[in-house]
C-alpha cells in the first residue's frame, strides 16, 4: 500500500494514471446519480409519515455523508503532508476543502428545506445541525486561509494542522443524535445493523451515495490535475506533454 502511495505521490505518475480513469469516473458518476435520482423521485414509494417530503434524502444524505468523508480523507492527507512531506497531499487539501464545503452547504440547505414542513421551522440549534454548521465553518476557514497566504507550502502546512484539529467535529456530528436530546433522526444506514428503511427506498439511496462519491472524486481529481500542471509548469515532463518533444538528459 505504501509503495502505491509513494508512486501516486509522483506528480507525473499521478497525472498519467488519473488521466486514464477520469472519463470513467465522470461517466459512472452521471449514471449512478441520474439512475438513483430518477428511481428515488419517481418509483420509490412515499413514506407513511412524511409522504413525498422524504425524497429529499436522495440529495441530503449523500451530501451530508460526503461532507464528513471528504474531511476524513483530508485528515489522512494532512498526516501524509506533515509526516512524510508528500507535496501532492498538500495540493489536494485546498481542492478538497472547496468540494467539502459545497457538500456541507448542500446538506444544510436541503436539511432546512426538509425541516420546514417536518419541524415547522427552517432552522433549530439542534446538535446535529450545529455540528454540521461548524464543519462548514472549518471548510470556509481553510478556503480563506489558502487564499490569504501567498506561500503555498506554508499555507498547506497550516491547512493540515487546522484540519487535524477540526477532526474532533466528525464524531460529534455522528454521535450527536445519541449524546444529546436531538430533533434530528438517527442514522438510517449503519454497518452492523439492519437498515431502518424499506428496500424500495434503500436501493436508490445507495445509488445516489455512490454517485455523489464518484462525482466528488471526479471534481477533485480534475481540479488537482489542472493545479498540478500549473505548479509543475517548469518541469520537463510538463513541457514534453504540451510540445510533444522529449529531451535527453544532459550528462
Amino acid at each position: 500500500m505504501w509503495t502505491f502511495l509513494y508512486q501516486l505521490a509522483s506528480p507525473k505518475y499521478f497525472y498519467q494514471k488519473t488521466g486514464n480513469y477520469l472519463p470513467w469516473l465522470g461517466f459512472l458518476a452521471a449514471v449512478f446519480l441520474l439512475g438513483g435520482m430518477f428511481w428515488g423521485l419517481f418509483f420509490a414509494p412515499a413514506d407513511y409519515q412524511q409522504g413525498d417530503a422524504f425524497r429529499i434524502i436522495y440529495v441530503h444524505v449523500p451530501a451530508a455523508f460526503m461532507s464528513m468523508a471528504i474531511y476524513a480523507s483530508m485528515g489522512f492527507l494532512s498526516i501524509l503532508l506533515l509526516v512524510w512531506r508528500i507535496k501532492l497531499a498538500g495540493l489536494m487539501l485546498p481542492i478538497l476543502s472547496v468540494v467539502g464545503a459545497s457538500m456541507a452547504f448542500l446538506a444544510l440547505v436541503t436539511g432546512s428545506i426538509w425541516g420546514k414542513p417536518m419541524w415547522g421551522t427552517w432552522w433549530v440549534w439542534d446538535a446535529r445541525l450545529t455540528s454540521e454548521l461548524i464543519l462548514l465553518f472549518l471548510y470556509s476557514a481553510m478556503i480563506i486561509l489558502k487564499n490569504s497566504l501567498p506561500d503555498s507550502e506554508r499555507s498547506e502546512r497550516l491547512l493540515a494542522i487546522l484540519c487535524l484539529v477540526g477532526l474532533v467535529d466528525l464524531p460529534i456530528i455522528h454521535y450527536s443524535v445519541y449524546w444529546w436530546n436531538s430533533l434530528h433522526q438517527g442514522a438510517t444506514l449503519t454497518v452492523f445493523s439492519k437498515p431502518k428503511i424499506a428496500l424500495e427506498m434503500l436501493y436508490p439511496l445507495l445509488l445516489t451515495l455512490l454517485g455523489f462519491s464518484l462525482y466528488c472524486a471526479f471534481i477533485a481529481i480534475a481540479r488537482a490535475r489542472l493545479s498540478l500542471l500549473y505548479r509543475e509548469r517548469q518541469q520537463r515532463w510538463v513541457r514534453e506533454l504540451f510540445t510533444g518533444e522529449k529531451h535527453d538528459a544532459v550528462v
